[in-house]
């Protein structure tokens, strides 16, 4: 599989080195510069770029025929239009906050548990995440893509940094210095509190599941999710 690397940081440096391992070929690496690049001598293209790349690289891939995985947060304002360019080109996309594996299975947890603590009104929902002081966004996407499957499955309407309204949830997000991902949803009650968490040691995580994700999407026309890639949900 030829794959094009639309992003040459850390996470792009991560996934050439996943793609490589399983027999795979790195045909382009694309960085914020480069504006000339022929994406069409790619198979698949892995996006890890910036948010004001991410829509241009994409939306390039699609009206070149070549699916595209894309974990670039914070572009997330022009992504029914991305779906809609992907749609008219009978294109293949696939977006996730996060490609771990056992970040995506913490999603499903996630909201299976919100919709047992439907009806519980004793218990106040809220989220903290921490991450490394390199990351731009925050809260980050994949902090907002729990606090959506809480709000999805409860009477919640919204969530919020910091503090929040009585009808939202509050996430914390914290920057420390060499840490990879760390997102613990938590309800409390004056009795007892209930947690789930989950800790990322590295980013190999997201770059073997960006890979995965990539290796099943050739061949494939639509939008699709991790939750296809890994069948869950």
């Amino acid at each position: 599989m030829k794959i094009a690397l639309l992003g040459y940081g850390k996470m792009g440096k991560m996934i050439e080195q996943i793609a490589l391992s399983r027999g795979h070929e790195i045909v382009l690496k694309v960085d914020a510069n480069d504006k000339e690049y022929d994406i069409a001598l790619a198979d698949v293209a892995i996006d890890f770029s910036i948010p004001t790349s991410a829509f241009n690289n994409i939306t390039n891939c699609f009206k070149n025929n070549v699916p595209v995985i894309s974990g670039t947060t914070g572009w997330l304002d022009q992504y029914k239009e991305a779906v809609d360019i992907c749609s008219a080109n009978n294109g293949a996309f696939i977006y996730a906050s996060n490609f771990s594996l056992g970040v995506n299975v913490f999603f499903q947890l996630n909201e299976y548990l919100a919709k047992l603590m439907k009806n519980l009104s004793q218990y106040n929902v809220s989220m903290e995440e921490i991450h490394h002081t390199q990351k731009l966004d925050a809260p980050s996407g994949t902090a907002i893509t729990l606090a959506e499957g809480i709000i999805n499955n409860t009477s919640l309407s919204g969530w919020k940094l910091d503090k929040a309204d009585a009808n939202e949830v509050p996430i914390v997000a914290k920057r420390i210095v060499n840490v990879p991902g760390t997102h613990t949803v938590s309800y409390q009650s004056e009795v007892d509190s209930i947690d789930i968490t989950h800790t990322a040691h590295n980013r190999e995580g997201f770059a073997l599941g960006a890979v995965i994700a990539a290796e099943w999407i050739i061949g494939k026309h639509g939008v699709f999710s991790m939750k296809d890639v890994l069948n869950i949900g």
